[in-house]
């Protein structure tokens, strides 16, 4: 499970670096600078949690099963928060209205709160 998690943390870090050049060079041009901003905050969330999971995968402070835990809901997180922003970002550029599923942002949000709440009571509960 640790190398499992570690791996998939350096993808979510290695789609992140793509993102941001794409934000930065691709991007530019065919959105507005508020909608730019509103982009990096979505691989900014997706570097950060990117970075956890090299953390979590890592970390001898942290049984299995809770790591597991962890991360699913980085993940699921990843996919709702950074994920409905990139679309909501870029909504101009589509035929589909991602503000219809915009209400997922902070159910991804809140994926994040549950995963570093889990890792205080990891630490915590271990002696």
């Amino acid at each position: 499970m640790n190398k499992k998690i570690s791996i998939i943390g350096a993808i979510l870090g290695l789609i992140a670096i793509v993102l941001g050049a794409f934000a930065a060079h691709g991007l530019k041009e065919l959105i507005s600078e508020s909608a730019l901003r509103t982009f990096e905050t979505g691989v900014k969330y997706q570097m950060y949690h990117a970075i956890f999971l090299l953390f979590v995968g890592n970390s001898t402070l942290l049984n299995t099963k809770l790591k597991g835990i962890i991360f699913y809901l980085v993940i699921f997180g990843v996919v709702c928060f950074s994920g409905s922003i990139y679309g909501l970002a870029t909504n101009q550029l589509w035929s589909f209205n991602f503000k219809t599923i915009g209400f997922i942002t902070p159910i991804g949000g809140l994926l994040f709160i549950m995963a570093w709440g889990l890792l205080i009571y990891g630490f915590l509960k271990k002696n």
